[in-house]
């Protein structure tokens, strides 16, 4: 399935600009971008579409074993992974500008963000606890 292939591709420029790159001039203007997650998100439309009515179906009268049965089929997962690819992403995007704004240090808020990649609850959490104790010294 090429889309559910796509959307982590299509997310790492941005992931690699806020890690590697995060004090280039370049970063913070493609960043500034409300698009940013829009790309991972063309893969979860094209997942989606094809399917909306039973999505809607399953979406509007929430049931575990509806939702296992469209998990388990390839397009099912595949538009889940675009979506968490894309809200992964827009979360990233606000840590990023967030730490900026708090003056929070690259070497600390790139490996969060690497954290948040690969578990973005957890990546989330470390990053709001950092922000709080920032927040609290600049008092």
């Amino acid at each position: 399935m090429a889309l559910f292939t796509w959307a982590f591709p299509l997310a790492t420029p941005f992931w690699a600009l806020m890690i590697l790159l995060p004090k280039w001039q370049w970063t913070a203007r493609i960043m500034r971008s409300p698009w940013v997650p829009l790309l991972p998100l063309v893969c979860y439309f094209g997942l989606v579409l094809p399917h909306f009515a039973e999505w809607g179906r399953a979406m509007l009268r929430p049931d575990l074993g509806v939702l296992q049965s469209i998990l388990a089929t390839p397009w099912g997962a595949g538009l889940v992974w675009a979506h968490l690819i894309a809200f992964d992403l827009f979360i990233a995007r606000w840590m990023y500008f967030e730490a900026r704004s708090l003056e929070i240090s690259p070497w600390i808020v790139s490996p969060i963000l690497l954290l948040t990649i690969f578990l973005s609850p957890f990546g989330l959490v470390v990053f709001l606890a950092v922000r709080s104790v920032r927040i609290r010294s600049r008092a």
